[in-house]
């Protein structure tokens, strides 16, 4: 009989929810070992949001070159080797998840690669199998002696992230999924997205600006989330070589079209129709949500109250920076620290030529009549990396929407170059409670491309 090993606290993923939350429990003094299946830094690092930051750069750089060659300043060409581009992407995370493992290991705690299952025994012990993989080069030698290993946790963390959704559509397999950009050889010369939120409106920029013929094809309508005023300047201004199919229903895709109910069109398709929870590891374990997520209380634990879940897996809103809050909050109270994870206003980005971000009081725009919103909506100002837009008017647009009563900001929205810190920052200071004339004596920094600041010294 295999020798069950007793640990403290399990956590299984190590995406951002399990990353952090291993973290913060070796931080507490906790025994703690942190289990992942493929790649530390989950979704994020690997197949997400740091990969389209990388190639974000990389087309930045190429629409750059063409405005200033269109402008008259620079002369030249210059072309993507598309495939050097992601190995060196490749080089860059593998160097990531080397810091990500030393960092939980600083806190002493174990860090071991495989696939994990999950079951009760007959005493109601958490009983964690994990079939060992050994050629992960991050794998530490002490491990590789080994090829399976049993745990017994008190306490178990399931932060076990998404994976893309894939709808029942004929044809589905031929299909490629934002997990599989890094591994294309080449640009395709056409491309077909179907979907039409975030991630298939920034994949879209990007094939577009490296030389494909883009589509976009969605059930509906594309970016349902954005202001109607901000919508129109990203797809205007910011994915205008895109060619945009909403209420567009897709009937079959083959291995080098898609057909729809409005015609067949050529090229390879990338599916980005959203993410789906990985829970089938303790889905006859614990009680799961109608979606599937697991789910929780707002101490983070399931039905069974030695086992907790934070990040993707539990649905709600998946975010990097939520995820991270959730795991680290879920550790604390493993720890025996109880706290109530308490809900906040949240800010968002779309990733493009500029980026897009954005942020609203959800529970102050249910309560406020329409007739007590001001709305005031000015083109964002040139600065740091916009001044080349201002002779082509594409500086960006900022709106703020504010209660007019309580002079609260009810939501926020800018495209500029600086809107991800400008966003982050407004949305901590909504969490707050500031109000406008708390502005009265703000100082920005200069240069900048923040308009928040203009524009509620002026309401």
């Amino acid at each position: 009989m295999e020798e069950i090993k007793k640990v403290k606290n399990i956590v299984i993923g190590a995406g951002p929810a399990g990353r952090l939350g291993s973290f913060e429990l070796g931080k507490l003094g906790e025994e703690t070992l942190l289990i992942e299946k493929k790649y530390i830094a989950g979704t994020c690092l690997n197949e997400g949001c740091m990969v389209v930051c990388a190639l974000t750069d990389i087309s930045r750089f190429i629409r750059s070159f063409k405005r200033y060659n269109e402008i008259g300043f620079i002369d030249g060409s210059i072309s993507l080797d598309y495939k050097s581009a992601c190995d060196n992407i490749k080089k860059t995370q593998l160097f990531l998840r080397q810091l990500n493992q030393e960092e939980n290991e600083s806190v002493n705690n174990n860090v071991i690669y495989g696939e994990a299952s999950v079951e009760i025994n007959d005493d109601d012990k958490i009983i964690v199998k994990v079939k060992l993989d050994n050629d992960n080069p991050l794998q530490r030698e002490s491990v590789k002696n080994r090829d399976y290993d049993i745990y017994e946790a008190e306490n178990l963390l399931i932060a076990t992230g998404a994976r893309p959704f894939i709808p029942n559509i004929d044809g589905a397999k031929y299909a490629l999924t934002s997990s599989d950009i890094l591994s294309l050889e080449e640009v395709p010369s056409k491309l077909n997205i179907v979907g039409g939120g975030i991630i298939a409106t920034e994949l879209s920029n990007l094939f577009s600006s490296f030389g494909s013929e883009v589509k976009i094809i969605a059930r509906s309508e594309i970016l349902k989330d954005l202001e109607p005023e901000i919508k129109s300047y990203v797809v205007k201004k910011l994915i205008d070589e895109v060619d945009i199919h909403e209420n567009t229903n897709v009937l079959e895709i083959t291995e080098n079209s898609i057909i729809t109910d409005k015609g067949e069109f050529e090229g390879k398709t990338l599916i980005a129709t959203g993410r789906v929870p990985n829970s089938e590891i303790v889905a006859d374990i614990v009680n799961l949500n109608e979606d599937g997520s697991i789910k929780v209380n707002e101490f983070f634990q399931t039905s069974n109250p030695n086992i907790y879940a934070a990040g993707d897996v539990t649905g709600g809103i998946t975010l990097t920076p939520y995820a991270r809050k959730e795991g680290i909050s879920a550790a604390r109270n493993m720890a025996g620290y109880l706290n109530k994870f308490e809900d906040m206003i949240v800010p968002q980005s779309l990733t493009l030529d500029l980026d897009v971000s954005f942020t609203q009081n959800t529970s102050k725009s249910e309560e406020d009549n329409s007739k007590n919103i001001e709305d005031v909506i000015i083109p964002s100002i040139g600065g740091p990396h916009a001044f080349w837009r201002i002779l082509r008017g594409e500086t960006g647009i900022t709106k703020v929407s504010l209660n007019t009563e309580t002079e609260e900001i009810v939501r926020a929205s800018q495209i500029s170059p600086s809107s991800i810190d400008d966003t982050a920052y407004l949305a901590f200071l909504m969490n707050m409670g500031i109000t406008k004339e708390d502005f009265d004596d703000f100082l920005e920094v200069h240069p900048s491309t923040d308009t928040y600041y203009k524009i509620l010294k002026i309401m």
